[in-house]
């Protein structure tokens, strides 16, 4: 027996929602929304859920009384478009776990509460789309660097990073007017080599330090002044609540967003540092990929309250129990603990500059070109950075900071783990809504493509 499936929406109908009319509801912009089991394009509401014809026909069959499904491994098998089929025990479960209803089933009905719901899901899908949108024109001239180049964008390329013409324009921070245009930036020209990586007399290596010094203080999210002035403003315990409430997907799109905000200001900072831009293209990319999560880390330590364990998100002070919903524990204990740690080193915002530059440019990267060339910029970096320690009289501070890179390697590398975790879990949100640079600095296309496995 087939049993008819719960209402939709008509599309010609306004729903009433807080007293007023919604916008009208229509089945095609439900249909935008994947299939919350399987991923594949939806048909609609079907049993309260949105799906596709083939998980709204598979719910329907496991009603019947004779139907009893088991799982040969341990009943988490993943399930997506290509896996779908190969457990019918655990896609059931999913199903139901979506909130798939036996109720809807026999009754046919939509409650009010799964009706709000589904007007709120759709609203959210349009915002997410529009959202997408304007995180892809605020990122486009930096998208276009930060892929794998191919030998025709070397050919012409001169310039090698091209300037990020909304590299202030980042949602989710208020940076106030520079006085420096960064966007203006010039050719290679091979005369400032001899300065810029071998810096060959005291004065040449104050002007390094004083160029690396300024590009952090223009390219940082809050002036320090005004993050110390925000320190006490908390959450309050409704807001860490509703933190607490989203589900894991939507936090950790949350946190890539804000993530790849502050990655942004990093590419701008990488691209004035001394000898950056007279690497090979490759080169640049492949120090970014690899450096640009350790130097947002770096830079943490800015936002850090030591006095309370909290981290400046979203507008307030948040400590751990803010991202309890990324089930990622290890992963935000660690980075507080770094951050912690960072801060009981008391650097100043110049040892903070000097140190971000020399973190990022690093010969022991994988896949440089002209591994002597970053190399010897690097040299020009230490050596800036070891002149302002020794004019502080903190020598001995150097061998603390190389201890914490190594800790920021594993740091990062732990965040990769825990992106594949996701990634797998989730592959449609980590496909489709994550921002695109962040896929690009952080994942390979293979690890983000739905249905993947490893």
């Amino acid at each position: 027996m087939e049993y008819e499936d719960p209402d939709v929406p008509p599309a010609d109908t306004p729903i009433k929602r807080g007293g007023a009319l919604s916008k009208k509801t229509h089945l095609t912009q439900i249909e935008a929304i994947p299939c919350k089991i399987c991923g594949d394009k939806s048909s609609g509401v079907h049993y309260g859920v949105i799906t596709c014809e083939g998980c709204k026909g598979f719910f329907r069959r496991s009603q019947q009384p004779t139907v009893s499904y088991s799982c040969s491994r341990q009943s988490n098998c993943q399930i997506d478009r290509a896996s779908r089929n190969r457990c019918q025990h655990c896609r059931l479960q999913k199903c139901l776990a979506q909130g798939m209803s036996r109720d809807a089933v026999k009754f046919g009905r939509m409650s009010k509460r799964q009706r709000d719901s589904l007007i709120a899901e759709v609203e959210k899908h349009r915002q997410l789309q529009q959202q997408q949108l304007h995180q892809q024109q605020l990122q486009g001239d930096v998208q276009s660097v930060l892929s794998f180049p191919t030998k025709a964008r070397q050919d012409r390329s001169p310039q090698l990073l091209q300037p990020m013409a909304q590299a202030y324009s980042v949602t989710g921070f208020e940076l106030r007017q520079q006085s420096h245009d960064l966007t203006a930036i010039h050719p290679y020209n091979p005369l400032e080599e001899s300065y810029s990586i071998y810096p060959h007399s005291l004065r040449n290596i104050d002007e390094l330090c004083a160029s690396i010094v300024r590009s952090h203080r223009e390219t940082s999210q809050f002036p320090l002044g005004e993050l110390q002035a925000l320190r006490w403003k908390l959450f309050s315990r409704e807001e860490i609540q509703a933190y607490q409430s989203k589900s894991v997907d939507d936090m950790w799109q949350h946190c890539a967003i804000r993530l790849t905000d502050a990655v942004q200001y990093v590419v701008e900072f990488a691209k004035h540092i001394p000898g950056f831009r007279m690497l090979s293209q490759n080169d640049q990319i492949a120090l970014l990929k690899t450096g640009s999560m350790e130097v947002v880390l770096v830079r943490m330590c800015r936002f850090f309250n030591t006095e309370n364990n909290t981290v400046f998100f979203d507008g307030k002070f948040a400590g751990v129990e803010v991202f309890k919903s990324l089930a990622s524990a290890d992963l935000i204990t660690a980075v507080f603990d770094f951050a912690h740690d960072m801060c009981a080193l008391k650097l100043t915002e110049q040892q903070i500059a000097l140190f971000s530059a020399l973190v990022l440019i690093n010969a022991d990267r994988p896949c440089l070109e002209d591994r002597g060339r970053v190399q010897r910029v690097q040299r020009s970096v230490e050596l800036g950075l070891r002149h302002i320690l020794q004019r502080d009289n903190l020598e001995g501070l150097l061998h603390k900071l190389y201890q914490r890179m190594a800790v920021l390697r594993s740091l990062c590398s732990l965040h990769m783990e825990k992106l594949r975790w996701f990634s797998q879990r989730y592959p449609l949100t980590a496909h489709s809504l994550f921002p695109p640079l962040y896929k690009e600095l952080f994942a390979s296309e293979a690890e983000l493509l739905p249905g993947t496995t490893h």
